[in-house]
């Protein structure tokens, strides 16, 4: 079964352009030697990425677990860095002109793909007359068995209540006995 996984990071005070310069990088890459080339890349839009990529392989893995899915089947398969809104400030120059800057951010979107191993449960055969009949006979016997057991806790409890009233009884009575003997 194919797993497929997204991260994003949003408003990144990254130029688009840039960032596609280290993304273009790691596209079509394992995540393992992705990360690998990121920590190396001494860029600061590599940190984004790699953290980004972490993330999506996190995803993967708590959505598929870890039973079935390994990081080292992920694979890089798209990495999308598109243009954010745009910040404009001003930069006053001499003669009374102004110049214009524009703070550029992006978003990045980093899809993984892999295969996970999945085991497909067997498909339970038609069930037959003597096997929901054995099913049956298994419940009527846990039922009786239960009731049995109900029985002897409640029985138990009146026979030691019983008892006890007695015992207390006699006691009253040989007490009352000896002080007749006094």
């Amino acid at each position: 079964m194919i797993v497929r996984s997204t991260a994003r990071l949003r408003y990144v005070s990254i130029p688009p352009r840039k960032m596609r310069l280290v993304g273009d990088m790691v596209k079509g890459m394992p995540v393992e030697k992705a990360l690998n080339v990121l920590n190396f890349t001494p860029r600061i839009a590599a940190r984004h990425i790699a953290k980004t990529v972490k993330s999506a392989a996190a995803n993967a893995l708590s959505i598929q677990g870890t039973d079935h899915l390994k990081p080292e089947d992920l694979v890089v398969t798209n990495v999308i860095v598109d243009a954010a809104p745009t910040a404009k400030r001003l930069r006053f120059q001499s003669m009374g002109r102004v110049f214009r800057i524009r703070k550029r951010f992006c978003h990045l979107t980093i899809h993984l793909e892999g295969e996970a191993d999945i085991v497909q449960p067997a498909v339970k055969a038609g069930k037959s007359s003597e096997g929901s009949t054995k099913t049956a006979a298994v419940k009527k016997k846990k039922k009786i068995s239960t009731k049995k057991t109900a029985k002897a806790k409640s029985g138990k409890s009146k026979a030691t209540a019983a008892k006890a009233k007695t015992t207390t009884a006699k006691k009253t009575t040989t007490k009352t006995v000896k002080k007749d003997d006094k």
